[in-house]
């Protein structure tokens, strides 16, 4: 557990806006080897890439108990720290995110990503419901006393088609930021947010560290920099990118 404590303590110190922590989202723990031969700081699974792996569907088709095993194999590749994108809690009632919680730590996790959408559709819970999620969360972080790092996700911009990706939009989502801050988030991840402005506005007006997800519509690393992200997500791209290559390579020895 000292080590555990150790490495959440350094995963937190690395969200730093301006010089922010990339994570090139992984599925397994060969993946986890490989990004980590790669230069990076800290290792993050990505929800959609671990279904996807493992012949599920994403939004919670994977078994929790899978999940974990999962995460108990990538714990135990690397002395990074490593966070888990544990969607929105797996469990129905708030006090079943807490029990997933505890799960995870258990397994070495240090940091967590939680979704304030419904797994099965995606619908964005009400603000209140997801701030009591994100509250029974940090009361099983503290029960297992180190500074595991609470990352909420408001799925906004996700849900919401480009051409509505206002300061409107923004300021709904700031407010979801600012309720889960409340209930103890300690970052805050808005993914689909792409918008230069809108992202050094977030970056600005967010009292947590902001996370944005990189993408092929997302301004360059050095710009999110400039613009005062702290964290930088890739999700599913890094898995699709290596299915690809493979795909592309099969061909290749095919012909």
């Amino acid at each position: 557990m000292s080590t555990q404590k150790a490495l959440a303590a350094q995963f937190g110190s690395l969200h730093v806006a301006g010089n922010p922590l990339v994570i090139f989202n992984i599925w397994d723990a060969g993946s986890a080897r490989a990004v980590i031969a790669g230069g990076a700081r800290a290792v993050g699974t990505g929800s959609w890439s671990v279904a996807a792996a493992h012949g599920y569907d994403d939004g919670e088709q994977v078994p929790f108990e899978f999940v974990i095993q999962n995460l108990q194999r990538i714990v135990a590749a690397t002395e990074l720290p490593v966070t888990i994108d544990l969607e929105s809690g797996y469990g129905e009632k708030p006090d079943h995110v807490r029990r997933s919680i505890a799960r995870v730590i258990e397994a070495g996790a240090v940091g967590c990503n939680l979704e304030d959408s419904f797994p099965e559709n995606g619908r964005l819970r009400e603000p209140a419901d997801a701030a009591r999620r994100v509250a029974s969360a940090r009361a099983g972080v503290e029960s297992a006393g180190i500074p595991f790092f609470i990352n909420a996700r408001t799925d906004e911009f996700l849900q919401a088609p480009r051409e509505a990706h206002d300061l409107g939009l923004l300021r709904l989502a700031l407010e979801r930021g600012r309720a889960y801050a409340a209930a103890g988030a300690d970052g805050l991840f808005i993914p689909g947010l792409v918008d230069p402005g809108l992202i050094e506005r977030a970056a600005r007006e967010s009292s947590l560290p902001l996370n944005v997800m990189k993408s092929a519509a997302s301004p360059r690393l050095s710009q999110l920099a400039e613009l005062g992200v702290a964290r930088i997500s890739h999700g599913p791209g890094p898995y699709r990118m290596m299915m690809k290559a493979l795909e592309d390579a099969c061909r290749a020895a095919m012909a």
